[in-house]
Formats: C-alpha cells, sequence, structure tokens
C-alpha cells in the first residue's frame, strides 16, 4: 500500500516532466516539420505534419547558403578554441588549486569580475586593437578571443573539480620522483576527464552558436561561421521559410547531437566538481 501511494503522489511530477519536455521538444519538432513542406503547404499547414515530404529544401538550402563552406568554419573554430581552453584552462586551473602561488585569491576575483562584463562595453577598444595586430578578419584572431571569452568558466570549474579531489595519488607520485608537469600530465589529468568532457562540450556549444564577434571582426565570406551565415541566409530567404528552416536544421543538427551523444558525461563532469573524494 505505501509503494502505490508513493507511486501515485508522483503522478503530478511526472505531468509537469511531460509538459516541460513538450515546451522543450515542441518549437524543434515544427522547425523540422516545416522544412519538408513546401511555400504552399506550410503557409495552410504552420504546425502540422508535412503533406508532402520535401527533401530537396535541405539540398537548396545546402547550395544556396553555402553551408559546405560556413559548417566547417564552425567546426575549425570550435576545435582550436576547445584545444586552446582546455590547455590553457588545465594548467590554469591546476596552478591555482595546487601550487598556491601569490595573489591566487585575487586573480580569480579579478577574472570573475571582468567576466562579467557586457561584450559591447570593450568592443571598440577590442576592434581597434585587432586591427593594429593584424588580427582583424582573420581565424586566428577569432580563436584567439573566443579562448579568452570562455577560459574564465573553464579555470572556475577545473579548479572547482581539483579542490575536490584527494592528494593522495600525486604526493605518491611525487614520492616516486615525479615532477609537477609529470604529476599532473600522467595523474591529475586521467582523473579529471569529465570535467575536461564538461568544458569542452560547453565551451563547443558556446562557441558553435557565437555571433557577435563573428559578424564584427569578420568580413570575408569565406571565413565566416555558420550562424553569421545562416543570418545573411535568412535575409536573401527571408520569405521562403521552409528553406530557411531546413537551413536552421542543419545549423543546430551537430551540436544536438553530440550533446544528446554526451549528456551524460557533462551532467557527471558538472556534479562531481561538488564531490569529495
Amino acid at each position: 500500500m505505501f509503494k502505490k501511494k508513493g507511486k501515485s503522489h508522483l503522478i503530478p511530477n511526472y505531468i509537469i516532466l511531460l509538459l516541460l519536455v513538450c515546451l522543450a521538444l515542441g518549437p524543434i519538432l515544427v522547425l523540422f516539420f516545416n522544412s519538408l513542406k513546401s511555400f504552399t503547404d506550410l503557409g495552410t499547414n504552420p504546425i502540422g505534419l508535412p503533406r508532402v515530404v520535401l527533401i530537396e529544401n535541405y539540398v537548396n538550402a545546402w547550395v544556396q547558403g553555402e553551408f559546405a563552406t560556413t559548417l566547417t568554419n564552425s567546426l575549425i573554430y570550435v576545435v582550436f578554441t576547445v584545444a586552446g581552453v582546455l590547455v590553457l584552462g588545465g594548467m590554469a586551473a591546476y596552478s591555482l588549486a595546487r601550487l598556491d602561488p601569490p595573489g591566487d585569491n585575487f586573480y580569480l576575483v579579478y577574472m570573475l569580475t571582468l567576466s562579467t562584463i557586457p561584450f559591447w562595453l570593450y568592443v571598440i577598444p577590442l576592434f581597434i586593437m585587432w586591427r593594429n595586430l593584424g588580427l582583424l578578419d582573420t581565424r586566428a584572431g577569432l580563436v584567439i578571443m573566443y579562448i579568452a571569452f570562455n577560459s574564465p568558466f573553464a579555470i572556475f570549474l577545473l579548479r572547482s573539480f581539483l579542490m575536490s579531489l584527494s592528494r593522495d595519488f600525486e604526493d605518491a607520485a611525487r614520492v616516486d620522483g615525479a615532477n609537477e608537469w609529470q604529476v599532473m600530465t600522467r595523474v591529475v589529468i586521467p582523473i579529471m576527464w569529465p570535467a575536461f568532457l564538461t568544458v569542452g562540450l560547453v565551451v563547443g556549444l558556446g562557441v558553435w552558436s557565437e555571433f557577435q564577434a563573428a559578424l564584427i571582426f569578420l568580413q570575408r565570406d569565406e571565413l565566416m561561421p555558420v550562424t553569421t551565415s545562416y543570418y545573411n541566409f535568412t535575409q536573401r530567404f527571408g520569405r521562403d521559410w521552409s528553406l530557411t528552416s531546413a537551413g536552421a536544421v542543419m545549423m543546430i543538427a551537430p551540436v544536438l547531437v553530440l550533446f544528446l551523444a554526451l549528456q551524460r558525461q557533462f551532467v557527471t563532469g558538472l556534479t562531481q566538481g561538488g564531490i569529495k573524494l
């Protein structure tokens, strides 16, 4: 009787969760359905299933929007940014958590304060500096900017994860003669892979969807990421909702698949940072 009562007590929770799932998946499903409709079908049936499935919408959007180039550009920006953030953020987090450098608390407060400043407050001096350094309208300039934007988050999360780890394995490695670099690369990093995976996933999603910096600091079409190219695509084909819906699906599909595939590791990395081992 107690179990039956407990299950019936959870019914409102399941109803609320079901409603939240519908709210989250509903717009995505409507977008996918619209990407398979003709212009007439979408006008008369904007939220229902397509009467006739038109796969050629994706072909036309792929060619007209030059998604082969822009998706490749976005992938380049994501890979190099994630690699830079993990390397630099990992070393900085290890230094702050284990080496106790002078002024570490001041640095954390300084980094936290600056990371809360809106991008639009310093975009003009940053634009001038990038132009003087020759980094304007270059892939390297945008990647450096993305690394700077995302490093504070990586350092905070990785440091929090490191603070929760026991130092027994590290002390044992030092007793065996390992230096700090060997301790970090051979002992700490293998234990921290859930946190690194979480940082990489969050940073990758952020870079993939970033729009403002790419729109301001890039002028050449061949360097544009998928977000800015999709914006230009919607300006050209704004009235063809089927075509723009197909482009939107192609833009969000890679990150959606990646997140669904790694969601368990993502949650593990976020939660283990608060668990004392």
